[in-house]
Formats: structure tokens, sequence, C-alpha cells
């Protein structure tokens, strides 16, 4: 069978896979992941990847940051990617760039029952879809319902201003103002790998504790965030599960913001890597309640079926998805 190029493009890794696609299954042939920072430009990782000589003529792209027509700037990395110019280098036939969650939107159709794990059943089942998902970044897209089929379309939205629920919150504005000297803070400053980090320094500070020796020196064998998280989930540390609890607090307050601005009655779906690793903190209600937490709109988002993704690989299926679906179309864009 054919294969098609698929790319999953993040701040701190990018995964390539060379795929067969029937229908809406996806079969991996061949996946790599690179160290995204490791690397000066896309082109340089891509070339690598293609050096077993395998022809491909159609490929895909899904990258964290704003595609605009055939250019994306990824927002996590000083990489600029063209689409045209990857045709010419490469010798594609066709070439399509996507935003990240976009990108993962379209590859819901492949996942199945068993990749994914339901928080709230909902009592909807038609109407426009969403998808939230922190990681590196906080990326979130919209699927807009047709009455028959959902259409994936990309935003910015874990850019958009963040907005404190209580004192904490608002002494939590103040700290991250300073820290990164803004006056703008986004979602994505506290919805994610990052954000779990200043979280925890400024309840190091409020709280007027200190890190346990043991815990730094792993986080300096290992991801800070990740660091964090394990001493969290295993109760090892009160500042970390006071982190953690209130990254999850905030990750579903923000779910709740996406679900109503589009009115996801098809359902919401939480990816990215970070939701598969905390999932018994999602499930054990804290999420829910801040999801909830939205007034009068209340008996609406409980409506809502939320489901969280537990196969990372949703963000490489939707690009092949998506280049399979257009292999017959002129090259370019579509």
């Amino acid at each position: 069978m054919k294969l098609f190029l698929a790319g999953d493009i993040g701040g701190t890794k990018t995964r390539l896979s060379l795929s067969e696609v029937n229908g809406e299954k996806v079969v991996t042939r061949r996946e790599t992941s690179y160290a995204s920072q490791d690397h000066s430009s896309f082109n340089v990782l891509l070339k690598d990847f293609l050096s077993l000589g395998e022809k491909v003529a159609d490929a895909a792209f899904g990258i964290a940051g704003p595609v605009l027509g055939e250019v994306a700037q990824a927002t996590n990395l000083p990489w600029q990617i063209d689409a045209a110019a990857l045709r010419q280098e490469f010798g594609f036939m066709r070439c399509y760039l996507l935003n990240d969650l976009e990108a993962t939107a379209y590859g819901l159709p492949a996942l199945g029952e068993a990749g994914l794990w339901t928080l709230q059943p909902g009592s909807s089942t038609q109407g426009n879809s969403a998808i939230i998902a922190a990681g590196t970044g906080l990326g979130e897209a919209g699927l807009y319902w047709d009455g028959s089929s959902h259409h994936p379309f990309a935003t910015e939205g874990g850019h958009a201003t963040f907005s404190p629920r209580n004192p904490l919150e608002c002494a939590l504005l103040d700290y991250l103002r300073l820290r990164h000297s803004s006056i703008h803070i986004s979602w994505e400053r506290v919805v994610s790998g990052m954000g779990l980090l200043d979280l925890y320094g400024f309840l190091i500070d409020h709280r007027k504790a200190s890190t346990p020796p043991w815990l730094k020196d792993d986080m300096q064998a290992t991801d800070k965030a990740a660091a964090i998280s394990a001493a969290a989930l295993s109760s090892r540390d009160d500042i970390c599960v006071e982190t953690l609890q209130w990254f999850v607090s905030l990750y579903g307050a923000e779910a709740g913001n996406l679900a109503l601005k589009t009115m996801s009655r098809g359902g919401l779906y939480i990816g990215g890597g970070i939701a598969p690793k905390i999932l018994p903190l999602l499930k054990s209600g804290e999420f829910l309640a801040s999801f909830l937490d939205k007034g009068r709109m209340r008996p609406l988002l409980e409506a809502m079926p939320i489901h969280i993704i537990l196969n990372d690989r949703a963000a490489l299926y939707g690009p092949a998805l998506y280049a399979a679906q257009h292999a017959k179309t002129p090259s370019g864009s579509v």
C-alpha cells in the first residue's frame, strides 16, 4: 500500500512516521522521535528521517503554532516551516501543514474506543466538539458539526488571557506578571508543562517552603515537571500535591471555557502528553468540578461528553488521514 509521511512537531519532541491508510485505519510502518531543541530546523530533522530512501509523494505535518497559508511558525521553537519549500527540497507531490490540535482532531476517528477514557458520559450526542491538550504548551481546536460530520478547525485559544478565580489565583497572576515581565498572562502560562513549574515556584514562595534535596536531585536528573508530578502522584511532597491538584483545577476551568465558546454538545476531548500521566487525578473530581463551575451554564456543561485521549498517536494519525483524504487533489494546500 501507499505510504504517507506524517509529523507531530512540538516544542519538546517531534515525531515522524510513515503509515498506510485504509479508510479510518492507520497502520504505522516506521516511526522516529526526535528532541526538537537539538535540531536547528525542521528540514534538517526531516532529511535524517528520510535518509533510508523511501519515496513519499504525500506528506502532512501538525505543528504547535499558527499556520498561515503554507507557512507555520512554531510557538515554542525557532522553526519556520514552509510547505512549498518542503515540496521543492524533498520532492513531495503534496505537502500540508496543520495546527497540531487541528491535526489531532483529524486523528480522532482512528482511535477507536480503546484509545479513549470517558470522564463524563453526558447526554448530548450531536453538535460541535472541541479538543484541549496540555503539553509543552496549551493547544485548543474545534470541530464544527455540519449536521452529518465534523470539520476540525484550528485556534490559538491557549494564548487567550488567563483569568483568576479567587484571591490565591490573583496573587499567582501578579507573580507571573513579574516573572515574565508581561501584563498579558495566557492560559498556556498556567496549564502546560512550563505552567506546572510556575505553579510550583509560586507555591514555594507563597507557602514559604523549600524544595527538599531529594526532589532537587529528581528535577536535575529528569524533566522538572515530570519530577513534580511523580512526587505529587506518590504523595511524597505536600507542595507537589497541592501544585498538581491546582493544575488539574485550572485545566478543568479552561476546558469548560472552551466547551462553552465552541458549544461542544458533541463532546470535549482532552489530549496531550500530560493527561494520561495524571489520569488518577483527572478521575478524582477536581477537573470536572472546575469544568462545571460556570453558574447558570452548569446544566449545559453536564450534558457534554468528556473523553480523555489515552493513545498519543492521534497527533500522528491525523496528518496521515488528512494526507490520504487529499491525495487525489492538485499539488499544494487545500
